[in-house]
C-alpha cells in the first residue's frame, strides 16, 4: 500500500471548508501538474535513474513510497513519462488536446474520488484502483491534471526548454508571453552563448571588403 494513515493530533487544526494548507492542497491540480513535470524530467533521457532517485522525487511531492520502487516500476514510469512528454511538446492547444485525448482512454478505471482510507485529502483517480502500478498511476493522474489545465487556460499546459543543454519540460504560468526556457538560468545561458557567437562572427568578418580579416584598405 502506498499510503500510510495520517495521524491527526489534538493540536492539529480541523480539516474542511476551503482550507488550503499543505495537507489539503497536496493533490490540487497545480500540485499534481508540478509533480508531473518533475517526474517527466527525472525519468526522461537515455540514462535510467535508480529506483531511489525516482522515489526521492515522489516523496518530495508528497507521495508515500512505502515499499520502495523496483526496476520494473521505474521502467513503467519511464514509459508513462515518454507519453506525457509528448503533451508538453505540443506547439498549440489543439495538438495538446489531441494528445491528451489519446492518453485519457489508456486509464483503466472509472473517475472516482478517494482518500486512500483517510491517508490523504479527497482527490480524483482515473487508474484501475488505489494501488494500481506506478506507471498506470502516473499516466492517469497526470493526464487528468494536464487536461484540467488545458480546459481552464485554453493553451498548452507547458513546453520543453529550448536550451539544447537542458530540454526539461516546464509548466505554463499565467497568460503572459510564450515561454521558451524552463528557467531564468537556461534563458541567461543561451543569451550569453548567442552573444558570444555573434561576437565571434563579427570578429571573423572581413572588414571593408578586403576579403582578409584584420586587414584594412589604405585610403588616399
Amino acid at each position: 500500500m502506498r499510503y500510510g494513515l495520517r495521524m491527526v493530533s489534538a493540536d492539529t487544526p480541523a480539516l474542511g471548508g476551503n482550507r488550503r494548507d499543505g495537507w489539503s492542497a497536496r493533490h490540487s491540480v497545480a500540485a499534481v501538474a508540478a509533480r508531473t513535470a518533475a517526474l517527466v524530467n527525472a525519468l526522461s533521457g537515455p540514462r535510467v535513474p535508480a529506483p531511489d532517485e525516482v522515489a526521492a522525487v515522489l516523496r518530495a511531492h508528497g507521495e508515500q513510497v512505502a515499499n520502495g520502487l523496483s526496476g520494473r516500476d521505474v521502467a513503467q514510469l519511464r514509459e508513462a513519462a515518454e507519453k506525457l512528454r509528448a503533451v508538453f511538446a505540443a506547439d498549440d492547444v489543439d495538438t495538446a488536446a489531441e494528445r491528451l485525448n489519446a492518453l485519457l482512454p489508456l486509464s483503466a478505471g472509472p473517475l472516482r474520488l478517494t482518500s486512500h482510507g483517510g491517508a490523504s485529502p479527497w482527490h480524483p483517480h482515473l487508474d484501475s484502483h488505489d494501488d494500481a502500478p506506478w506507471g498506470e498511476w502516473l499516466l492517469a493522474s497526470s493526464s487528468l491534471a494536464l487536461t484540467v489545465l488545458v480546459w481552464d487556460r485554453q493553451r498548452p499546459p507547458g513546453g520543453i526548454c529550448a536550451s539544447p543543454a537542458c530540454e526539461d519540460v516546464f509548466l505554463t504560468q499565467g497568460s503572459g508571453p510564450v515561454r521558451r526556457y524552463c528557467s531564468r538560468r537556461c534563458a541567461t545561458r543561451e543569451r550569453v552563448a548567442a552573444h558570444r557567437r555573434a561576437g565571434r562572427i563579427r570578429g571573423a568578418a572581413p572588414p571593408d571588403g578586403t576579403g582578409e580579416p584584420g586587414r584594412r584598405l589604405d585610403r588616399p
